[in-house]
């Protein structure tokens, strides 16, 4: 007798899962699309459409109950994190905090970013390899926030020290332990003090521009931003703009690695490499899933789903989704790219996306002049294991 077909499982927190997920979603997308996962209680949207579908209607998917899956809340919650809220909150916070994101502010960093680069990249030469991440790729974003928040030079380092030790601790440390309780106060008490300082000795970075900025509230009063909202904000920067990043460079060492050919088109004509950033964003999502609740019953694929479900948008899916993309599995960086929701879409849509693609540009630039060719020690990779991101933490690459 021949066996029953297995149905499709998922499971964001499984690590053989996380390792190889691309199969699963596959799986998901054409014999699911509308997956239910009983034993941890949520549904997922796979495809492409789907995905960008939910992202575009804020209102019936909701983020206003919390964005991580494990950490969502039964009601709205009143989180001061602007990608925690609905409109018209989110709206009025969005408006004002995009003034700090303006092009002229995020262009005028492009030398910054590009000394930092070099500085990093530069002693590498000449060597047998680095680790591409560790050495490279996790220091620079932690480098630009830093100084698009106007944090004095001297303390770069030490900020970001303390962020990689509260986003990368050992899998098995608890969360309550008393080293993890003593860096976080370290790190909030610093930039506690630093908005104080701001506040009495403006400057013409980000930080002096949010807190001299008005918000407009729904009874007409206008008010300006509190600490907590702008801690709030330094911690959606440093946390999710350092992590985005630092992903995405992790996976560009390995799929050009893997892709050598799509390499050395980048190699000889470097004008190729802002599309390439959004090829290798569609390839490997660095944030894969987006958690959202559901505000009414609706029917999805044919079946009703209820009112308060969990979903999850599954971006890095919808980015290898062949109603999408002609043959997805492949790193092609001349592919043409009308779209893709690798940093969201929407309402959500990232805002420091403009500042994301610079950082990706000029590191890859920077990179391919001085390391045109490369292999992966593949064996010595380490990745991040979270619910919210997928990619390394440690890419060691041989020349």
């Amino acid at each position: 007798m021949s066996k029953a077909p297995t149905r499709p499982y998922y499971d964001p927190y499984d690590y053989e899962i996380d390792a190889s997920p691309h199969p699963v979603w596959q799986r998901l997308r054409d014999e699911a699309p509308l997956y239910y996962n009983e034993d941890l209680d949520f549904y997922a949207l796979s495809r492409f459409d789907d995905v960008m579908t939910a992202s575009l209607d804020g209102e019936l998917f909701s983020s206003a109950y919390g964005t991580v899956l494990e950490l969502m809340s039964e009601e709205p919650n009143h989180s001061p994190m602007m990608i925690w809220r609905d409109p018209p909150e989110h709206t009025r916070l969005r408006k004002l905090v995009s003034r700090a994101f303006s092009p002229r502010r995020i262009g005028e960093l492009e030398p910054r970013i590009r000394e930092i680069c070099r500085r990093y990249l530069d002693p590498l030469q000449g060597s047998g390899g680095f680790d591409y991440v560790e050495e490279f790729g996790a220091k620079l974003p932690v480098m630009v926030i830093n100084s698009l928040l106007g944090v004095p030079e001297e303390d770069h380092d030490q900020i970001r020290i303390w962020t990689d030790q509260l986003l990368h601790r050992d899998p098995g440390e608890m969360k309550s332990s008393r080293r993890h309780a003593e860096i976080s106060q370290e790190l909030w008490g610093y930039f506690a003090r630093y908005v104080a300082d701001r506040r009495k000795h403006p400057t013409d970075d980000m930080m002096s521009t949010l807190i001299a900025s008005e918000i407009e509230m729904p009874d007409g009063d206008i008010r300006k931003l509190d600490d907590t909202e702008l801690l709030a904000f330094i911690g959606l920067l440093s946390g999710a703009g350092n992590e985005t990043v630092a992903r995405f460079l992790g996976w560009s060492a390995t799929a050009l690695a893997e892709f050598p050919d799509e390499r050395l088109l980048l190699t000889d004509d470097p004008r190729g490499i802002p599309n390439a950033v959004e090829e290798i964003l569609r390839y490997e999502a660095p944030s894969p899933v987006q958690a959202r609740r559901l505000t009414r019953d609706t029917e999805i694929h044919g079946q009703r789903v209820p009112q308060g479900a969990r979903f999850l948008l599954l971006t890095a899916s919808a980015g290898r989704d062949h109603r999408e993309y002609d043959d997805p599995h492949r790193l092609n960086v001349r592919r043409k790219i009308d779209r893709h929701v690798s940093l969201g879409y929407g309402l959500h849509f990232c805002l420091g996306a403009s500042l994301a693609r610079l950082e990706a540009r000029i590191a890859l630039e920077e990179t391919l002049i001085r390391f045109p060719e490369w292999d992966v020690d593949w064996e010595a990779t380490e990745r991040v294991h979270t619910s919210t991101v997928r990619g390394y933490a440690k890419v060691p690459i041989r020349f």
